[in-house]
């Protein structure tokens, strides 16, 4: 019982600060949002800063679990077409995730003001991604799917318009379909490009 409280009061700490910053978001009210007083809340967590920092380590988990991380690496494609569908399921999962969708919003809003915030942002943002997708490019190269460059220079090139299009979805949702159309035929624009002539087509 303990502990399903313990994760309302994270859900709706997660939808409070991704609209009101951290800043905004009250813990008499956020109490009240899920049926408790506020002294009830101290009995599972002694301060909004621990609600922050619990609601950080939560969503880390949830992330690399689903999404991967350079320590959690999805499967190296055996096709170019492989690395299409899994970028395709990567973004979709990015734009369509409530909790993801949350937590990009949190992070973005609180990343000026939250040393953590501010290094999670940079790594679910830029870094991961890339070192994520070096280690993939590195892989396709080992079974001649892409041709021999830097794995990293070419993931950089990858991930960052593919990061700018999910961050559109975010500002803009009516553009979310045209935002997935456009990812997808970079995609397969960059295996035109990197990809070895006889497995292109």
């Amino acid at each position: 019982m303990a502990k399903d409280t313990r994760e309302r009061i994270l859900a709706a700490a997660l939808d409070m600060f991704s609209r009101n910053g951290y800043a905004g978001t009250n813990i008499r009210e956020l109490a009240a949002s899920v049926g408790l007083v506020k002294s009830s809340t101290y009995k599972h967590f002694e301060s909004k800063e621990e609600i922050w920092n619990a609601l950080l380590d939560e969503m880390i988990a949830y992330y690399d679990e689903r999404f991967g991380s350079p320590e959690h690496l999805p499967p190296v494609p055996d096709s170019p077409e492989e690395l299409v569908a899994m970028t395709m399921r990567l973004v979709s999962f990015t734009v369509h995730d409530e909790k993801v969708v949350k937590t990009r919003k949190l992070l973005t809003i609180e990343q000026f003001r939250d040393d953590r915030a501010r290094v999670l942002a940079t790594r679910y943002f830029l870094t991961g991604l890339t070192e994520m997708f070096t280690r993939i490019f590195s892989g396709m190269m080992d079974k001649g799917l892409l041709r021999r460059e830097d794995p990293a220079m070419i993931a950089f090139a990858y991930t960052a318009p593919i990061s700018a299009l999910i961050h559109l979805c975010g500002r803009e949702p009516e553009k979310t379909d045209e935002s997935l159309a456009r990812a997808e035929a970079f995609s397969r624009h960059f295996i035109k490009a990197y990809g070895v002539d006889e497995h292109v087509g």
